[in-house]
């Protein structure tokens, strides 16, 4: 459901007007926090070319990381959705949850007890300051929507998911589903 104001939870879907911005062309970015101070979010479906093991060598896995966004990318970030098992997450919406213990969550996915299912890393994040996200928003930078998925969303197939919410908003969109990523290469 597409709505006009932004609220943390929300998802920031990038029109397609902006794809010539590398950070935010076909980005969708879950708002982790939005206030009157500004905003702070993670893109969803930017995976780098990097597992958590090739950035914290003591935990084994081969969990994907992401794009957070353009901010501290030398910060690892995470969103998960097993509080009851990392102690200091902060509540999102929707049983996600941002941060907590990371020694716990080495530990439990050392013992397998937490899966990429479970939770999601980002190098970076997406940042806005007062009054920048509504004005982006004013110059239809972005398509705000309520995170439908819940906390599936952590598991949410990335490939396809900015093209799914293109065909879902129909209209003029649609035709962007199938659009190349560069409008020259067309």
């Amino acid at each position: 459901m597409v709505t006009t104001t932004p609220k943390k939870g929300n998802l920031l879907i990038a029109e397609p007007t902006i794809f010539g911005d590398i950070s935010f062309s076909r980005s969708i970015i879950l708002l982790a926090d939005h206030s009157s101070e500004g905003s702070i979010g993670f893109i969803l479906n930017k995976p780098l070319d990097y597992t958590i093991n090739d950035l914290v060598p003591e935990v084994e896995a081969t969990f994907k990381v992401y794009n957070g966004g353009p901010v501290e990318q030398d910060n690892l970030y995470f969103i998960h959705k097993v509080p009851h098992l990392i102690p200091n997450s902060i509540e999102i919406s929707l049983d996600i949850y941002w941060g907590g213990d990371f020694n716990m969550v080495a530990e439990l996915i050392a013992k397998e007890i937490i899966n990429e299912n479970d939770i999601k890393f980002f190098l970076g994040y997406s940042g806005w300051d007062a009054n920048q996200l509504e004005n982006e928003l004013k110059l239809n930078s972005w398509v705000v929507t309520e995170n439908v998925y819940k906390n599936s969303i952590i598991e949410k197939n990335y490939e396809t998911f900015w093209k799914e919410k293109m065909l879902e908003f129909g209209d003029e969109y649609s035709i962007w589903s199938n659009a190349p990523d560069n409008p020259n290469y067309n």
